[in-house]
């Protein structure tokens, strides 16, 4: 029921935000130690609990009230009533289930808001069940006694589109007691996520390492990427020996909840009778699955550039074989950036400027407002995420370090947020919720300008090849490495539906071949990296990292178009932002300026990286 709001920076280097080495030997602070202003404020949603309780109960009462209109899609009157209250109870189920979670979020250890976390996905199944009926029975009413309707009740032109979608995917709609079955098994198929995210954010925990002056320091999620970014080798090996050694030993935990997630997927796909669980997915966007083929097909004929990258990396570093614990680190030792929050806030604004007054205005007020919750605490949830309910200000969750990185992700989710705010500020709720294919789009456009910002006002020669690094990093981990995640969700669902279980061997072979294929034969592709893909939450949401690359390779098509074209970009691409989801998203990326159905998006991206990895070259051999 819910709409989609909830999206996290990329799922693993860039979901994991790194830090201050200094900090690294404190402990982590308790949520009550966080000041105030670096909290967001949930209590726009909800001043009290006790506020959302009355509308748990509001919730409830209306679910009884829709069950009761079961029959009665028969009449133009009767088919709007239904629709209006699915609206109603969507609007409420949203913010009762989301409130409940980000209290959650805030401490994964307290068991208050787990409570009231299960109590909301239970209500959701509830309410859910309750409308159950409604998409068999508009299936009922015929092509012309639904133009009828539309004549006579002028207030049904509002959901005309929606009303389209249910008729487009007519043949994987069931019956009412199927539908309602269905519903009612939505709660126990998210058990091997939840399971997952609660072993992956309060269970799990990691050795101490040394840290570059030789004290010890408590590994954790968010420090390990500046762990990774460390010019001590044996630092960058310690952190990753040891995150890895953590998840290897619950590698066949996290093996059984994974096939447990993909068994879902597939079961979910055949009742609905898809042909796949991918050709599933991807129908929620109404996407083929030739554009999914064809991005892994496309990155894969384009791997040179990504070799001829790895080869400049290891030369780059000195080192005689590149392992993965090499892939982080900053190719220019001495340019380091370390930026505060207040500075990034900075940053930020000024990259964005190109999209006009407007923009800048929400943004000043989402910094100033409440809207992000900034500072890593124990038991909070890990990396990155925007979210929020219609009727209320979009939410940013980070866990913020000091680095570069981080202020990339707040731009980032600062994209999610202003496309959020755009679109429930000009839609309906029937319309609000964009599409995930759309999702990573305008936190990707943000990302663009800001990094073409920060090279615009980069004069030191250094700074400019470490932001150039930072860049092909972007490029490698979003288009590369998410292409990559794209192509081992394919093979496991497809190795699933063939009949085959997923064991620990199974996985971790598949994903050691997957990486030599997409870095090439000039790297040890490390035995402990086999392991990764039990860390990456992304791939308990089927068939999603996938638009992470095609996401970014729009985006740099659009903020091209931006910062060239000025006001007629900017005017399409605010336009794009206030669509929400009143057409599909193929054809609201074709208004803003790009063909996603071509693979050329992709290939211009592709041709951009390569151009990176040899102005990079150039530079570093002038530098000498």
């Amino acid at each position: 029921m819910q709409r989609f709001y909830h999206s996290g920076k990329n799922a693993v280097e860039y979901e994991e935000g790194g830090g201050c080495m200094e900090d690294m030997v404190k402990e982590l602070p308790t949520r009550q130690d966080i000041p105030a202003e670096l909290k967001w404020r949930l209590e726009d949603m909800y001043a009290s609990d006790a506020e959302w309780e009355q509308d748990f109960t509001r919730l409830k009462d209306a679910a009884e009230q829709m069950a009761a209109l079961h029959g009665t899609l028969i009449s133009a009157q009767g088919l709007l009533e239904v629709l209006r209250l699915r609206d109603a109870m969507g609007e409420l189920n949203e913010k009762i289930f989301v409130y409940a979670r980000m209290r959650r979020d805030e401490d994964n250890n307290g068991s208050k808001y787990q409570a009231l976390s299960d109590r909301a996905a239970s209500l959701s199944v509830q309410a859910a069940s309750s409308m159950a009926f409604i998409v068999p029975e508009i299936l009922l009413i015929s092509p012309a006694d639904l133009d009828r309707f539309f004549g006579e009740e002028p207030a049904l032109q509002l959901y005309r589109h929606a009303l389209e979608e249910i008729t487009r995917v007519r043949p994987h709609i069931l019956g009412t007691s199927e539908e309602m079955l269905l519903a009612q098994s939505e709660e126990v198929g998210e058990a091997a996520q939840n399971i997952f995210n609660m072993l992956n954010n309060a269970d799990l925990r990691f050795p101490r390492i040394k840290d570059e002056q030789g004290q010890e320091v408590e590994l954790t999620k968010g420090r390990y990427s500046l762990l990774m970014e460390s010019d001590n080798r044996q630092v960058r090996h310690d952190a990753f020996k040891a995150l890895y050694s953590s998840y290897q030993e619950h590698n066949n935990t996290l093996a059984a909840t994974l096939n447990a997630a993909v068994k879902k997927d597939i079961f979910f796909a055949r009742a609905r009778k898809y042909g796949s669980a991918l050709e599933a997915s991807l129908d929620s966007d109404n996407v083929p699955i030739a554009v999914y083929d064809n991005l892994i097909a496309t990155v894969k004929a384009n791997l040179e550039p990504m070799y001829q990258y790895i080869r400049l990396r290891q030369k780059a570093l000195g080192v005689d074989e590149l392992h993965m614990y090499d892939l982080y680190a900053p190719l220019i030792k001495d340019a380091k950036f370390v930026v505060t929050y207040p500075e990034a806030l900075v940053h930020v604004e000024r990259g964005l400027a190109p999209l006009g007054s407007d923009y800048a205005q929400v943004l000043r007020q989402a910094f100033n407002s409440g809207w992000i919750d900034v500072m890593e605490n124990k038991g909070k949830t890990s990396g990155a995420y925007s979210w929020g309910a219609f009727g209320s200000h979009p939410y940013v969750l980070l866990n913020w370090q000091d680095n570069v990185n981080n202020v990339f992700t707040l731009a980032h989710e600062m994209g999610h947020a202003l496309h959020s705010y755009h679109s429930d500020q000009t839609q309906p709720y029937t319309y609000a919720g964009y599409r995930i294919f759309v999702a990573e789009v305008a936190s990707t456009v943000n990302e663009s300008l800001l990094m073409q910002h920060m090279l615009h006002e980069t004069k030191d020669p250094k700074q400019r090849l470490y932001l150039l690094n930072y860049y092909l990093e972007q490029f490698r981990g979003t288009v590369y490495r998410q292409t990559m995640f794209a192509e081992f969700e394919k093979v496991i669902h497809a190795k699933v539906e063939a009949g085959e279980g997923l064991t620990t061997e199974l996985l971790n072979g598949i994903y050691h071949a997957l990486n030599k294929t997409y870095y090439g034969p000039d790297i040890i592709v490390d035995e402990e990296v086999d392991y990764e893909w039990s860390r990456i939450p992304h791939f308990y949401n089927n068939f999603y990292v996938y638009k992470y690359a095609t996401g970014f390779s729009a985006a740099t098509a659009l903020s091209q178009q931006i910062l060239q074209q000025g006001e007629p970009a900017v005017a399409r691409y605010l336009d794009f932002l206030r669509s929400g989801g009143s057409d599909y998203p193929i054809n609201l990326l074709a208004k803003a300026g790009v063909n996603m159905m071509s693979p050329q998006p992709i290939e211009a991206a592709l041709k951009v990286f390569a151009g990176l990895v040899q102005e990079m070259e150039g530079l570093l051999e002038e530098k000498g």
